[in-house]
């Protein structure tokens, strides 16, 4: 498994000590494994599976380890399986060795590279809990577990608990063993996890930490080697050593296995570049963010194959904020805006990687969908570390080129899920109206950047940045309190920060789409306030994208569509708590706006026939409970009556399946505009669902809404409809709610995501 220094290396020499006429064939598999050759030891054992052989628990723990090295964890998890079953039969011990603690290991190690922390945690402890004393494996086994459990709790934020286990770790004895290197490299993963990083450097560069040359006989360190010096580099710039950080990293660059570290190779090309910075050497830290970017693009996934190993979580949209910063200082505004459009691109690719069914409405489904497939599997190669070679430039990394090629041209709009892609600036001015004009916000820790997009010309200005994420918070609490007047002050602070600097730009301009970033993306920008007074729902028409890129997917219905509405209402959820008496009387009046309604109510409000019934409508009126969950976003979703088909709760996930043609879906429920704030952006909520669903625009909301407010705005927002666009209808009627109740918490809660026409 890929442990530093991993209980192989140790394997192999007790094995040694042993009968070499017994062992003669598991030596030679150990010694592939210590020579980095994991797939010549899954050749050597596969057919044997495959053919129905008796494989022994340690060839099967052989096994479950080099699945793991290479990076196909469910062969790792399958082999940990078959080697339970071996175990239960009694085959539980090798040369005196205890073997029934490895599934739980090998399964701790998977779920660390995968970022289940939780997972990783339970099963290292499982593994601890079952450590047997005075048998060969003991000291490893608990080096083992113990570096699993401490980087995993460390990185979850249980810092006192990884001290345990770091502390246990030093505490092992090393008379008559070969555990050094093992040893004090498990301490630096721990440190470096607790950003410890000046006791992480003492670790790895303690004399112990080398590996003996009388095990390179036999042993090719580099797969251990590298991962160490990383971790002493990362040391040495964080404790402010940054020329031996700096010689270091130029070495680690040179080696020619370092590409092979898709996680390691990017992490070191950053930080590169953030010696460069330090060194004013601009041109060279954009060439190396560049190159950092094109590694981690290389991917679908984002897992963090390199964690478990270094104690290290790189943070991908750092990278994309450096270098947008790094580019608005050189005056390339072009090129800042198109990597902060690839940096949401990523994001949203992210938080959409595990899933692997997308309704495909653009092409033949069948043939996008094969295409899918073939990139889901040389995205999984390209992520195997050590196969030797899988580089910038192999046939692995062209034919997923080629993939991704094909699935663009086939279907764009299933390659934005699954790939980095933008749409370039010129063409996103084209798809803007002669009143409309973009802004676009980008941030990153202390940088904040509006781009305004107006008239074809793209202006960048850097903001104050403050403490936004504070003062947002403060007026949504404060516009939580009808009874207060409190929020006008944060309103007016917040349009200072991010609207006056801008302000003259948009001069002559009365329809504006605000690209929202990170907690920008929970801010009411209607409420904000200038020194007149004014509101910018006073001022303008405002709508709201997840990125400039999702307009070329937002095309206008035909003129001639038909202007027919499926409304679903207070669905029957099995709890008098959560009846909606104001969403069924609202939803029964929304209905009565166009002829050609179909209305839904209690249990006929259900998910089923939304499912069933929800293309066949131009548009979606749903007033129902929406929930949002903030650590799983695929989970959120509107709660409607469940039946034996489904369960009533139409997820965020379960939209990316769905096929609608609808000009607008109205989200009339609790919070149905919030979603997930990835660590750059993307915001995968119910809007973000929808619109890839098949809808132009979704009106939904940011708050808890009242009822009977509610009911009186989209009445009014319907009427409109007869004579405004979808953004001049919701602006009217924000206003004309404002009239009768004019706390912001009765009508600003409700913002339209997409297209006004």
């Amino acid at each position: 498994m890929r442990l530093p220094l991993t209980w192989l290396l140790t394997l192999s020499i007790q094995l040694l000590s042993s009968s070499v006429h017994a062992i003669s064939g598991d030596l030679e598999l150990s010694s592939l494994a210590q020579q980095g050759k994991h797939h010549e030891l899954i050749e050597a054992l596969e057919p044997s599976i495959r053919g129905g052989e008796d494989v022994s628990s340690f060839q099967l723990m052989m096994l479950g380890g080099a699945y793991y090295e290479v990076g196909k964890y469910r062969q790792a998890l399958a082999t940990v399986e078959r080697l339970e079953k071996r175990l239960q039969a009694g085959d539980s011990s090798a040369f005196g060795a205890d073997l029934s603690v490895y599934p739980a290991i090998i399964r701790a190690a998977v779920a660390l590279d995968q970022g289940l922390l939780e997972e990783a945690i339970h099963q290292a402890n499982t593994a601890a809990g079952n450590l047997k004393p005075n048998q060969p494996f003991y000291r490893s086994q608990l080096i083992m577990t113990g570096g699993t459990l401490g980087v995993a709790q460390a990185l979850a934020g249980a810092d006192s608990e990884a001290r345990q286990q770091l502390e246990r770790i030093r505490a092992v004895n090393l008379d008559t063993s070969n555990l050094g290197p093992e040893k004090y490299t498990a301490m630096a993963r721990i440190q470096i996890a607790l950003k410890d990083f000046a006791s992480a450097l003492a670790s790895i560069s303690d004399p112990g930490a080398a590996v003996s040359p009388t095990l390179t006989a036999f042993y090719d360190p580099t797969f251990q080697n590298l991962p160490r010096f990383f971790m002493r580099c990362k040391s040495l710039l964080e404790t402010g050593r940054g020329s031996e950080a700096k010689l270091g990293y130029d070495e680690l660059l040179k080696h020619p296995q370092i590409n092979q570290y898709g996680t390691l190779y990017w992490v070191v090309l950053y930080d590169r570049a953030r010696i460069a910075i330090t060194e004013n050497d601009l041109p060279a830290a954009i060439d190396l963010l560049q190159r950092a970017i094109e590694v981690i693009e290389q991917r679908r996934s984002s897992i963090s194959t390199e964690a478990g190993r270094i104690g290290f979580v790189g943070d991908k949209q750092a990278v994309y904020a450096q270098l947008v910063s790094l580019l608005l200082r050189q005056g390339l505004d072009r090129q800042g805006f198109d990597v902060a459009e690839r940096a949401k691109s990523r994001a949203l690719v992210d938080l959409l990687a595990s899933k692997s069914e997308f309704a495909i409405r653009d092409a033949d489904p069948g043939q996008a969908r094969r295409v899918l497939a073939e990139i889901d599997s040389l995205d999984q190669v390209t992520q195997q570390k050590l196969v030797s070679p899988v580089g910038p430039d192999t046939p692995e990394i062209r034919s997923l080129a080629v993939a991704r090629q094909q699935l663009a041209a086939t279907s764009p709009r299933l390659a934005s899920l699954v790939s980095v892609g933008i749409t370039p600036i010129g063409q996103v001015a084209t798809m803007l109206s002669a009143e409309e004009s973009l802004v676009e916000y980008y941030y990153s820790g202390t940088d904040l950047h509006a781009f305004v997009l107006k008239n074809g010309k793209l202006h960048a200005v850097t903001l104050d940045k403050g403490r936004i994420e504070t003062e947002i918070q403060a007026l949504r609490n404060a516009i939580g309190q009808p009874d207060s007047d409190k929020w006008q002050s944060h309103a007016e602070r917040l349009y200072q920060h991010l609207w006056q600097p801008i302000d003259k730009i948009l001069s002559g301009t009365s329809r504006i789409i605000i690209v929202p970033h990170g907690a920008l993306h929970y801010l009411p920008f209607s409420v904000l306030r200038g020194a007149d007074g004014k509101m910018l729902v006073e001022r303008y028409g405002l709508s709201v994208l997840p990125s400039a890129s999702v307009l070329q997917f937002l095309s206008p219905m035909p003129a001639d569509s038909a202007a027919s509405m499926l409304v679903l209402g207070n669905p029957d959820l099995s709890n008098p708590a959560l009846d909606l008496k104001f969403a069924g009387e609202e939803a029964t009046v929304v209905s009565h706006f166009y002829p050609d309604s179909r209305l839904l109510l209690r249990r006929d409000a259900s998910e089923t026939n939304l499912r069933k019934a929800g293309r066949g409508f131009r548009r979606l009126h749903i007033a129902s409970h929406g929930s949002f969950q903030a650590e799983a976003p695929l989970d959120s979703g509107l709660h409607l009556a469940k039946d034996g088909e489904n369960d009533g709760v139409l997820t965020v996930g379960e939209l990316y399946g769905m096929d609608l043609d609808a000009e607008l879906v109205t989200l009339s429920a609790c919070e149905t505009g919030l979603g997930k704030i990835a660590s750059g952006d993307d915001v995968v909520g119910l809007g973000r669902g929808f619109l890839y669903a098949g809808a132009r625009a979704i009106v939904s909301s940011l708050w808890r809404v009242d009822d009977k407010a509610t009911g009186e705005l989209m009445q009014a927002f319907y009427r409109n409809l007869a004579q405004h666009d979808k953004v001049e209808a919701l602006r009217q009627a924000q206003l004309s709610t404002r009239a009768q109740f004019p706390h912001p918490f009765f009508w600003a809660a409700f913002q339209l995501t997409g297209r006004a026409n």
